[in-house]
């Protein structure tokens, strides 16, 4: 049984990344695409592109995909990638908690896993563009994984606990690295218009909203039918 719901885990994953790959294509990779002309001519050397859930790193040296069927088939398959180990990540968490799993609390799994993985992090991390200064990798790296760790944990307490002492734990773990500070970049200059960078932000966590809703609604929908073996309202406990 297990297998049967890991695997209905991956396949939730790979559709949820092919979906967030044809969403990113209608307005997220033509800002990307449109930040690299201003990258390319400006000469920027340093720049990173950071989307939550689907993230592309750049280096002015390092090799990439070349634009068009090539680009959207890497993209795709590093979506995908992260979909599936999201859905694990997700499945793991059902599992643990003894949780019900249905459509409709996939998709309150899904709207936890947004904000413990998307939301809270760009409070201090905003979505990155080519041609954009950005803070010290590693850095950011250990920040983001602190975040989402003490979001998760204050989620958890919030939903499985109901003590005031519970409660006020969660409350100092979601506001703890956002007291800390997120690191910030040595220097304020970027080659891309702000209302580029602003539009870029909100289409990237508006995709990624999208993406976790669906991860969570498909993979509470392909667990129910696994365990029930029809489309019920039976749940795995």
């Amino acid at each position: 049984m297990l297998t049967r719901i890991l695997l209905a885990a991956i396949l939730a994953g790979v559709l949820s990344g092919v979906f967030v790959t044809a969403v990113q294509a209608l307005r997220v990779t033509p800002l990307i695409l449109e930040a690299e002309t201003y990258e390319n001519s400006g000469g920027a050397t340093d720049t990173h592109s950071h989307e939550a859930g689907t993230a592309d790193h750049h280096d002015a040296e390092a090799w990439a995909p070349e634009n068009g069927i090539e680009r959207t088939l890497y993209t795709m398959l590093s979506n995908v990638l992260v979909g599936v180990s999201f859905s694990l990540i997700l499945i793991a968490g059902v599992l643990l908690t003894k949780s019900a799993l249905s459509f409709k609390s996939g998709l309150v799994w899904g709207l936890c896993g947004f904000i413990a993985f998307v939301l809270a992090p760009n409070f201090g991390l905003s979505p990155e563009l080519p041609g954009m200064d950005a803070a010290d990798l590693g850095e950011s790296q250990i920040w983001w994984v602190m975040t989402v760790t003490a979001t998760s944990a204050a989620l958890m307490i919030f939903a499985f606990k109901r003590q005031i002492l519970w409660m006020l734990a969660g409350l100092v773990l979601l506001v703890a690295p956002h007291i800390y500070g997120a690191p910030l970049p040595a220097g304020h200059d970027s080659i891309v218009p702000a209302n580029l960078a602003a539009e870029f932000a909100i289409a990237t966590i508006v995709t990624s909203f999208l993406f976790w809703l669906v991860l969570g609604g498909l993979l509470g929908w392909l667990v129910q039918r696994t365990v029930s073996g029809k489309s019920g309202n039976e749940a795995i406990q």
